[in-house]
């Protein structure tokens, strides 16, 4: 290999972010097998690859003995003296022995080193890039749907939905835009796999984040997050600063900001509640749209006892018990609801 053919497997290694010195590492390597299998070899070799002019020297390594019983592997000290009077017993002694016509295998196996370790240098750097990004959104374009699984091309990788993560109702086709949430990033022999979500809790998180500047700059806090995907949400936020209100800041100018969110999760309600260290405050919030007359709660056991008025007490357990359920995952608590007039005595 000539000055000229190392200059660009250089140029090589640094536009694809590979070290120069690992490269020429796994040619060397590489070299030591080629030139066992070319010339059925089964000496102790090393390679030397000059890193300026691309000369290479192959050197059997043989072990001085007294007395030779492998002369592929093992050198006499009276021979080894020959070649050094300062070699020794058990010392090493490495001996040219690189074929005339070597270049020409050597230069092929090279190139094909090269490819792979560039091939596998970029699925490390995906693998980083994608791993760094978990538990955050990416947004990709729909390319395919194979076994129920969508697959989404994500422009370096590709990512999978799988049919558990996938919302209710919601259609997906190619060429559809979409965010997702990033659960995991695996390594494969083929690649990262790189599974993605738009049902985890995280989407909606991270949809607030981005489109909320109050949450950006620390603010406004998100404590929690409860969703049914498709379906409906609640969110608890909570503000640092007293003048500003955390509702709002999420609402939105004429409620722009949660219609964005709304619109991306393809309609699903998201019902925004302010959150408090009170926790009878805290879950009487965590009802909205309902309103609450009395929060009766069990510190201990984590039970709270809630009465509403009878007009609202369908509007509090929701729809097949989904706004309960939503407030309890939201809040922590065990929520048990009654009206005013199954409370009796309670009010």
């Amino acid at each position: 290999m000539n000055a000229e053919f190392m200059q660009a497997f250089e140029q090589l290694g640094k536009e694809k972010g590979i070290s120069t010195e690992v490269l020429f590492d796994a040619i060397e390597a590489a070299l030591i097998s080629a030139y066992k299998r070319n010339f059925a070899s089964a000496q102790n070799v090393r390679v030397s690859l000059d890193r300026s002019t691309g000369d290479i020297h192959v050197f059997a390594r043989k072990t001085v003995v007294e007395v030779v019983k492998d002369p592929r592997m093992e050198i006499s000290l009276e021979e080894a003296k020959r070649t050094d009077v300062r070699y020794e017993l058990d010392d090493v002694v490495e001996l040219e022995v690189t074929p005339k016509n070597f270049g020409r295998i050597a230069a092929q196996t090279a190139k094909q080193v090269v490819v792979q370790r560039i091939r596998e240098a970029e699925r490390g750097i995906i693998f980083e890039e994608f791993s760094n990004r978990e538990s955050d959104i990416v947004t990709g374009i729909v390319q395919r749907i194979e076994q129920k699984n969508v697959l989404i091309d994500l422009g370096k990788a590709e990512a999978i939905l799988a049919p558990s993560e996938q919302m209710t109702g919601e259609l997906y086709k190619p060429g559809d835009r979409i965010k997702t949430y990033i659960t995991e990033v695996r390594k494969t022999t083929k690649g990262p796999q790189i599974l993605v979500s738009r049902t985890h809790p995280g989407l909606l998180k991270r949809l607030f984040e981005l489109e909320v500047p109050e949450i950006h700059d620390g603010v406004v806090e998100i404590k929690s997050v409860a969703r049914e995907p498709g379906l409906r949400s609640k969110i608890a936020v909570y503000s640092r600063d007293e003048n500003v209100d955390p509702v709002g800041a999420c609402v939105g100018h004429k409620g722009m900001r949660v219609q964005t969110i709304v619109n991306e999760l393809r309609g699903e309600k998201i019902d925004i509640v302010k959150w408090n260290s009170d926790p009878a405050k805290y879950i009487a919030s965590a009802l909205s749209p309902a309103k609450v007359v009395l929060v009766d709660v069990n510190e201990t056991e984590k039970i709270s006892k809630v009465v509403v008025p009878d007009y609202q007490l369908s509007l509090a357990i929701g729809k097949e018990g989904q706004n309960a359920r939503l407030a309890a995952k939201l809040t922590g608590w065990k929520i048990d609801i009654k009206s005013e007039s199954q409370a009796g005595s309670l009010v």
